[in-house]
């Protein structure tokens, strides 16, 4: 981007803290901007006529929030962990994506990676074991909660309850923690006061969770 459309997108934003639990937006909402996530972990969730909900995502820093062009948001977004986001009017996104090939590759090439996540997603929802499970889901939250990450281990507070957890794997909040359990005594994780998780070696976490 020229440096006139980023003292542009500079001038129209703005930082906002999210404390945990509050929404971001919500399904079906007018979207009246996007967001940059600066830290935190963002929770994206659906839910059904009925009122039952299903959490189909998670976003991390520096993931951007929203989809250009789109007036109502598909899913409502939670902040799973306090989180700062930087917020850009939607008329001034959908502007610059036209003017900026820059931006639009990148917004492009946000979505081609969500994709090839949401497939990876699939196919530990509809065939690893409950273990694997659990593991690909610690091993996820290991890999992108701190994008500055280097080496071969990493520690880190879960963004999610046992509960949620539980839904987003398709498991019950028992076997979630049967599996928590068996992999910290198999010294995979270390996991102090409920919710601190230490992994050792990623290594063997991504093994695991059935990665090769």
């Amino acid at each position: 981007m020229s440096s006139a459309q980023l003292a542009e997108l500079n001038k129209h934003s703005t930082r906002r803290k999210v404390e945990a639990g509050n929404e971001v937006i919500g399904q079906g909402e007018n979207v009246g901007s996007y967001s940059n996530i600066l830290n935190g972990v963002v929770k994206l969730s659906k839910m059904m006529a009925d009122g039952r909900q299903q959490i189909v995502g998670l976003q991390f820093a520096p993931d951007f929030l929203g989809r250009p062009f789109l007036t109502e948001s598909s899913v409502t977004a939670e902040a799973a962990t306090e989180t700062e986001i930087c917020c850009f009017p939607r008329p001034i996104i959908d502007r610059m994506v036209g003017e900026a090939p820059e931006l639009e590759r990148k917004l492009h090439s946000q979505s081609l990676k969500e994709l090839d996540e949401a497939r990876d997603w699939m196919l530990t929802l509809g065939r690893k074991t409950a273990q694997e499970k659990v593991a690909s889901f610690l091993y996820l939250i290991a890999t992108h909660i701190d994008p500055e990450r280097s080496g071969n281990s990493t520690t880190f507070d879960l963004p999610l309850s046992r509960a949620d957890i539980a839904d987003f794997l398709g498991l019950t909040i028992e076997t979630v923690s049967r599996q928590m359990t068996k992999l910290r005594k198999d010294n995979i994780i270390v996991i102090e006061n409920n919710r601190h998780v230490i992994v050792p070696e990623m290594r063997r976490l991504r093994y695991a969770a059935g990665n090769d």
